[in-house]
Parts: structure tokens; sequence; C-alpha cells
């Protein structure tokens, strides 16, 4: 057959991300059998490359190294080049960044892997610069010694005697059942009990930062919703003040800090810093479906209006800037768009502030002096010399300050909100990732239909019913009952995963909640019953991430611990429960 890592084929694909690298000199290829079947063929080594379209350090590693002719010849003379977006192949990622934690102790994007041409990984990293620097290797010089060492029958053994074991390790984490207490797998244990709650949340104050808020004493600060939860839920039970005083403390971190977008609404990925000043700017769509659950929360647990006017803001976000105009939510917005000053792509060009754009945009001088003072944006800056704002004083110190009434402050504030939101408008905008994606859609659903309930908000409800729609017509296979992971501009691929049918379920089964709408629940049922079908092994006692139809990898992973979205097993699990009540046959689950 003709050999397709002749050309960068990317053009051929609707994902962002991978039209991102279409135009790059490196033969870039899909994850296809295509393209797996030429490295067998040509008997050379994969290059996995992973990444996302929001991802910082993906573009550099992009501009760097494969826009470079001389990197270009290197992979391509030696390897098959595989682009993978991560957002759309969860399954790959998980069972390489796996592999990396393993044997790097950490993990990120973008993920580079060096594979067998089965697929096995024998060299892992994330980041590589286009030259050597502090001990690191330069990225096309490790691809030459990589390509040497391949063509040397010595290395050559080394290296895929380590592939195996690396894959036996990765294997071993990924597929691993823990035994039920007292018996196999398959043999259900008790019922947890609210010791175990109180447990779980004792190990979430262990590692809370009293001082700043969050979790961990240092930084990069990661938003983490479902700790929360589970402080919320803990001391709902027990009222123990510890558990909510952790609980408030790290959601007016998050909101008082850089991780909220005080101008526009809605939350970034995550912060670099200990004290929640300068974030990453990338703004994901499951983060915004996730962080406003735990501000309901904090609403119904203290009655604050301030954690339900967080949530109205993040959700007009969303509306406004993540939603198809037939109901889904897009995936991303980038954290780099065009600098208005040098016209380069810039991390953070379009939320940022100094003092004179501020001034220029408010002209009132006590206006602009209040923003600034309220958000810390100063001469000094907190970011390259630039301001992401920083909710930093009271109204009632600002009202002291400038001698006027509360009331007055809050009035100025929010214009002068306003206004500085309608200028940043005109400002180059970052890009967006139109991919609709199944799981975080039902994310985005459950807290549409949440927020209606907690606050009595029909709008909200009606969001997440346009949005349950639309991914239902666009995803799902009635005839078939099966569900598609992703939709792009007409294009639908890739088979669903465990997170799109439970999230999805959840968000179905929370729709019927908000409504009484039945056909929601049936819904909900059609797909709980694919998960038991698709995803639960009763041999081994549990729900594996990929469907047994689905494409065979090198391992078939689990996921079961919370990661940047919820656990697919929990939220399945979770789901299942709720919804046996409702079914005509228990699931086996």
């Amino acid at each position: 057959m003709t050999d397709p890592t002749r050309r960068n084929r990317l053009d051929e694909e609707e994902s962002p991300y991978l039209r991102q690298h279409a135009d790059n000199p490196v033969n870039w290829q899909p994850w296809d059998e295509r393209a797996l079947e030429a490295a067998t063929e040509r008997d050379v080594p994969i290059f996995l490359s992973i990444g996302y379209s929001a991802c910082h350090w993906c573009h550099v590693m992009e501009e760097e190294s494969f826009q470079d002719e001389a990197v270009a010849e290197v992979i391509n003379e030696n390897f098959v080049p595989i682009k993978v977006d991560r957002e759309e192949r969860p399954d790959i990622d998980s069972i390489y960044m796996t592999v990396c934690q393993l044997v790097r102790g950490q993990g990120g994007w973008p993920l580079s892997a060096w594979l067998t041409p089965e697929g096995k990984p024998f060299f892992i990293g994330t980041y590589f610069p286009r030259e050597g620097q502090r001990g690191q290797p330069g990225f096309r010089d490790l691809c030459q010694r990589i390509s040497d060492s391949w063509e040397s029958d010595a290395d050559r053994e080394e290296m895929e005697n380590r592939a195996q074991q690396w894959t036996d390790a990765a294997t071993d984490r990924l597929e691993e059942t823990p035994d039920a207490a007292g018996g196999s797998p398959v043999e259900a244990p008790e019922p947890p009990s609210s010791d175990v709650l109180e447990t779980a949340a004792d190990a979430v104050v262990q590692s809370a930062d009293r001082e700043y808020g969050g979790f961990g004493s240092s930084g990069p600060k990661f938003p983490q919703p479902s700790r929360l939860r589970v402080l919320a839920r803990t001391y709902d039970r027990t009222g123990r003040e510890e558990y909510r005083e952790v609980f408030e403390e790290t959601l007016d971190a998050m909101a008082a800090g850089g991780l909220a977008d005080h101008v526009g609404g809605g939350f970034h990925r995550y912060c670099v810093d200990r004290d929640w000043t300068v974030p990453h700017f990338e703004k994901m769509l499951y983060d915004n479906a996730e962080i406003p659950r735990a501000f309901l929360s904090g609403y119904q647990l203290t009655g604050e209006d301030r954690y339900a006017e967080l949530v109205a803001d993040t959700l007009s976000f969303v509306e406004r800037e993540l939603t198809h105009d037939d109901g889904g939510f897009f995936s991303t917005l980038d954290a780099q768009s065009d600098s208005p000053e040098t016209g380069e792509r810039e991390e953070g060009a379009f939320y940022v502030w100094t003092p004179d754009e501020v001034h220029d945009v408010l002209e009132d001088e006590t206006d602009a002096a209040l923003f600034c003072a309220r958000y810390d944006i100063t001469e000094a800056g907190n970011f390259e010399g630039r301001n992401q704002p920083n909710r930093v004083a009271r109204v009632s110190e600002l009202a002291a300050q400038f001698d006027l009434a509360d009331h007055e402050i809050l009035k100025r504030l929010e214009s002068a909100r306003q206004r500085l939101f309608e200028a940043r408008q005109e400002r180059p905008r970052p890009n967006r990732d139109e991919k609709i994606l199944a799981g975080w859609n039902g994310l985005m659903i459950s807290t549409y239909a949440e927020a209606a309930l907690v606050l009595g908000a029909d709008d909200y409800a009606d969001t997440a019913v346009d949005a349950l729609g639309f991914v239902r017509d666009e995803l799902w296979d009635e005839d078939e009952q099966r569900l598609s992971r992703r939709y792009k501009d007409g294009d639908v691929k890739i088979d669903g995963y465990l997170e799109d049918y439970a999230f999805l379920a959840r968000g179905a089964l929370d729709c019927y909640q908000a409504t009484g709408e039945v056909d929601h629940l049936a819904f909900a049922l059609e797909l709980a019953r694919v998960i038991e079908a698709e995803f639960w092994d009763a041999d081994s006692g549990t729900l594996y991430f990929t469907p047994e139809s689905g494409e065979a990898l090198v391992t078939r992973p689990q996921e079961l611990g919370d990661q940047s979205t919820p656990s697919a097993t929990g939220v399945a699990v979770e789901t299942l429960l709720a919804l046996d009540e409702f079914a005509a046959e228990d699931f086996e689950t």
C-alpha cells in the first residue's frame, strides 16, 4: 500500500488541536490503523505526541520543534509521528500518561512518548526544548539518539525489554481491581459507613492550605471540586466546624484570586502560585461545570448570596462563549491570543490590564482608581508587567478610603466592570475549540439542572434540556443504542467511553429531577443499560473506561480516581444506584 507517512494527514481531521499541526513539516498521522500498520511495515518506532488545543506548552513545543524543518527531517526519516488530541482519546492519554507518571514521577502535556510498532512505550517525557538546557536533552538530538539506538541490535533488545516492563507496569496500575474486604474482587463488600466519609474529609483537611486556601503548601493550585463536595457533605452530616471552615476558605480564595475572570465571568484552568494570583489562562468546559457545583453547595450550606452570584456569572459566561447555537457546549478557550502591542500570540493577552488601560477605558478618575484598588491593578504588575485582576480590597475598605457609601462603591465597580468587559471584547480573542464532547456536556448539563433546582431558575433547566437534546440528536444512535464521543461541524467520531455514558446519564437524570419529564429518565436508563453491557466486567468486578467492543490497546484502563474531571467509575456507580430504583430489573453492579 502507499505509505501514509510520506505526508501530513492532519488536514483530514476535525479536531482543532490536530488541525493546528496540519501545516507542520512533520508528517503527522492521526492514531489509526494506517499509521500503526506503517510503523510495522517500516519497522520504526512511533513518536507519539499528545496534547490539547488550549495547552500552552503544546503551542511552545510546536513553535520550537514541530515547525522546524531540521527537526521534521529527523522525525519523518526515523519514526511514524502520531498526534493525539487527549480530549478526543482519553483512553490513549490515560495509558501513556500512567507510564510517564510511573517512570518520571510526574506528567503533563504535551506528552511525548516513543513506542515500539506494537504501541509499547520505551522512552517518555513531556515538553522537550529544541536545544538542550539545564541537563535536559534537546529534542532533535534526542530523536536522533533514539533512532540510532533502535538501529543497534543490542540497544534495540534493551529498548524492547524496557517497553514490555513499562507496559506490564501500566497494566498492573490500570487494570488492578482492589479486593473487597475479606474476599475476591467480585464479592461485594458491605456498603460504606459514614466513617468512610469522615475519613476522606479528614484527609482533605490535612492537605488544606489554611493560609491561602486550597490544597497543598505550594503552587500550582488546582481547583478540586470533588474534595470540596466531600467537605460539604461531611459538614452537613456531622456539623464539624473545621470541615466548613476549610470548605469556605477554599471557595473564597478561588472566587477572589486570579482563577476567576473578574471581568467576564468563568474560571481559568489553575493558578501557577500558592496564593491564587496568576492563572494558566485556558478555560475548560469541565472546570466551568464542576467548580460552580461546589459553589452551589456553598450557597446551600451557608445561604451566602455571593456564592449564588458567582454561579450565575459563570453560567452567563458559558452561555455567552461556550454554547452552540443549537444547544451543545464547546470544549475550551485557548490561553493565548494576539497581543494588541506585538501582534504575537501571548498567554493571557486577552485578560490582563495595566493601570493606563483601565484609566483610558473608564475615563472617570475615581472609577478607575476604585477598580485598580479593588482588583490590584498596579504599575509593577503581577503577570509579565501587566495584571490579572485579583479581588484584594473589601468594599468597606474602599468606602473608607474614597469616602463613599458602600452602595455607591458597588454601583461604580459594576459599571466599571461592564465598561471594561465591553472594551475587552474588542481585543483579539482566544481561539475556541468547538468540539462538542458527550461526557463534558453531561457535566455541564448536570450543573445547569442543579442550578435550576437550587436557585429556582427555570431558564437554567431549559438550557440543560436544550443541551441534552443536542447531544442526544447528534451523538446518540437510537437504533444501535450506542453513544459517540465527539461532534464537530456535523462530523461525528469515536465510540463513547465510560465517562461519556456516565456523565450524560447523570445529566439526563438531573434533567428529569429538574423538570419531571419522564423522557429524560428513560434516556438515562438507556445509557445505564449500555454501561452494564459494554463496561461492566463481572469477573473482575469493575467498570472499565473503554467499551468491550472498542479498539484493543496495549492495556484496558479503568478510572477509579478523580482527575481533572470526576472519576468516571464513581459517577457511573452513583448514577446506576440512583437509577436502580426506576429500572425494570436490577443492575448487576
